[in-house]
C-alpha cells in the first residue's frame, strides 16, 4: 500500500498541524497508510500545545515525497507545497472558500465551521473511532486557536461540543485557563524578527487579478507590536521584493477581540471602504474584527472584485 502524506498550509498555526495529526491517524483507520507532515516549522503556540501533550513536531517539508496527499486546513495551490501541480490529491477537509480543481473524483469534505479539527472530531465521533489523549489535546487546542477560544464569529455549537468533549478525552480540566495559557503562548513575539511577525501566519490570495498577502498576529499589546522598529519598512520592503499588489498585516489583541492594521499597496481604497475607516500612515483600525476567514478576506474580496 502507497503511503499519503497529509498536511496543513504553509506557515502553519496549530490547526494545520493538529488537524495533519488528526487526519493521519483517523485515515489509518480507513485502511490508508498515512504520515502527517507540515509545511513549514512550528509557531510558538504551537509548541506550547505539543509540548503541554508531549508530542513530537511531524517532520517539515517543502515538497511532497509521494505521490498522494491529502490537505487539511487548506485547498489552494498558493498555500500549499512546491509541487502541489504534480500531486494526486485523494482527500481534502477543510473549513474554507474552495478553490480547488482536480483531474479525478476525490473524496472532498468542507463545513462553514470554526475550525479544521471541528470537522475530524465528527469524523471519529460518526464512526465510533477513539481518539487518542495527546491527538485530542492537538485537536481542542486548534479549535481554541482558530476561534479565540471560542470568541470569534466564525464559531459555531459544533465548535463549542467539540471542545467540550475533547477537553475531557485530553484530560484538561479547564479548557478556559488552558485555553488563555495556549492564546497567550503565542502572543510571546520578544524573540521573534519583523520577518516572524510579517510571514508567521500569512497567506496569498488572489483578489480580481491582484496578489494579496493578507498576515495576522496575535498579542496582549497592538501599541507594542505597531511601534517596533522597522516592523512598517520591512512590511513595505516585502511588499517590493516578494511581488504583492498589497499587504495587510492584522494585528489582533486577544483579550478585547479588536485589530489594527498595517497596510501597504495598490488598493488603499478597497481596503477603506472594505472596513468603513480611514488607513491612517499605513494603519487602519478594525474593531471587532478577528478572523481573517470570515471577516477580512470576504470583506476584501467583495470591494476589490
Amino acid at each position: 500500500m502507497d503511503k499519503e502524506i497529509v498536511f496543513g498550509h504553509t506557515n502553519p498555526d496549530t490547526d494545520a498541524v493538529g488537524a495533519a495529526m488528526a487526519a493521519a491517524d483517523y485515515f489509518k483507520h480507513q485502511n490508508v497508510e498515512t504520515e502527517a507532515v507540515a509545511l513549514g516549522k512550528p509557531n510558538e503556540e504551537t509548541k506550547f500545545a505539543l509540548d503541554y501533550f508531549h508530542l513530537t513536531m511531524p517532520r517539515v517539508i517543502e515538497k511532497a515525497d509521494t505521490e498522494k496527499v491529502i490537505l487539511v486546513d487548506h485547498n489552494e495551490a498558493n498555500q500549499s507545497v512546491a509541487n502541489f501541480n504534480d500531486l494526486t490529491i485523494t482527500h481534502v477537509v477543510d473549513h474554507h472558500k474552495i478553490d480547488l480543481k482536480t483531474d479525478a473524483p476525490l473524496f472532498y469534505h468542507a463545513e462553514p465551521v470554526g475550525c479544521t479539527s471541528t470537522i475530524l472530531f465528527d469524523f471519529y465521533q460518526k464512526d465510533q473511532i477513539e481518539i487518542p489523549k495527546g491527538i485530542a489535546g492537538m485537536m481542542l487546542s486548534a479549535i481554541i486557536s482558530d476561534t479565540l477560544l471560542l470568541k470569534s464569529p466564525t464559531t459555531t455549537d459544533q465548535d463549542r461540543k467539540a471542545v467540550e468533549q475533547l477537553a475531557k478525552i485530553a484530560d484538561v480540566e479547564d479548557y478556559q485557563a488552558y485555553g488563555m495559557e495556549l492564546l497567550k503562548a503565542g502572543t510571546n513575539l520578544a524573540n521573534r524578527t519583523n520577518h516572524d511577525i510579517i510571514e508567521g501566519d500569512a497567506k496569498s490570495f488572489e483578489m480580481n487579478g491582484k496578489k494579496v498577502r493578507i498576515g495576522q498576529v496575535n498579542t496582549v499589546d497592538i501599541d507594542e507590536v505597531l511601534n517596533r522598529p522597522g516592523l512598517k519598512e520591512d512590511i513595505e520592503q516585502e511588499l517590493k521584493t516578494q511581488g504583492y499588489d498589497d499587504i495587510l498585516l492584522v494585528v489582533t489583541n486577544i483579550l478585547d477581540s479588536n485589530s489594527k492594521g498595517i497596510f501597504y499597496g495598490v488598493d488603499q481604497i478597497a481596503v477603506e471602504k472594505a472596513f468603513d475607516g480611514p488607513v491612517n500612515d499605513h494603519i487602519i483600525d478594525l474593531p471587532g474584527v478577528v478572523s481573517r476567514k470570515k471577516q477580512i478576506v470576504p470583506n476584501l474580496t467583495k470591494e476589490m472584485e
